[in-house]
């Protein structure tokens, strides 16, 4: 079924079956219905690519090379091509599912954009990028063993240049045990304001609990400073959603 408020996109209708047990996996399933389940979860996702190409245009320098760790169908790096176009930057997407990748790579080739995106299928917390200006990690460190992000993050560090910047957005939680109640009720009231059902929601949450692990504010602030970042920001949050960016020094 097309999504009505954009008809080229398959709309997410995954979790409306009952006998659905499994845990999330970027699938070809998920793939399929990838970017209208971010139109529909991720509260705010336009406003923050707008604000991620605010920061790389105020901090980059002309064709700069940005890397999208976990870059799904490759969405993010599209907007972002377009609203810098005037900065010839250059584009890679990562990521590890193919059935992801497949998509980004078809959008590349529909819009004519093969020379200045492209897509590199990998392992994301093992592949080297080095001298890169930017990374991008959104909403992709949640599913990362906790165990692996304090690594994961250091690596991020090393490849950067001096001076290059991290933006993280993630899903966090509160330790306080009210406000945390509160801030999930308004995102599932979200959810269901953008025509989610109550089950949806329900076996969507189920299906994440073991793979989705979120931080605090504090802890992912934490594990960049420990990375070797100094200076960490949040530039955007809505609730229980964060955006942060992180600089590298200069020597």
């Amino acid at each position: 079924m097309k999504n009505k408020h954009n008809p080229e996109q398959m709309r997410d209708a995954l979790f409306q079956v009952e006998q659905i047990s499994e845990d999330f996996t970027f699938n070809d399933r998920v793939a399929q219905v990838f970017d209208d389940m971010l139109d529909r979860s991720v509260p705010c996702y336009q406003e923050v690519i707008r604000a991620i190409s605010r920061i790389l245009d105020n901090l980059l320098q002309q064709e700069d090379r940005v890397v999208d760790l976990g870059c799904a169908t490759g969405t993010t790096l599209f907007q972002l091509s377009s609203l810098l176009n005037d900065k010839h930057l250059q584009f890679l997407g990562v990521d590890n599912s193919s059935a992801m990748l497949d998509k980004a790579k078809l959008k590349a080739e529909l819009f004519s954009k093969q020379n200045q995106l492209h897509f590199l299928c990998a392992d994301i917390t093992t592949t080297d990028h080095p001298d890169t200006a930017a990374f991008l990690l959104n909403y992709t460190l949640q599913f990362i063993r906790p165990l692996n992000r304090a690594s994961f993050l250091r690596r991020i560090f090393a490849n950067l240049r001096p001076g290059g910047v991290l933006i993280l957005s993630e899903k966090i939680i509160s330790h306080h045990s009210s406000i945390n109640r509160s801030y999930i009720d308004i995102y599932h009231q979200f959810k269901k304001e953008r025509g989610y059902s109550e089950l949806e929601i329900a076996k969507k949450r189920e299906a994440l609990e073991n793979v989705l692990i979120p931080c605090s504010l504090d802890e992912n602030r934490q594990l960049l400073q420990k990375a070797g970042f100094i200076e960490v920001e949040p530039f955007f949050q809505w609730f229980n959603f964060v955006s942060l960016l992180a600089v590298k020094p200069k020597p």
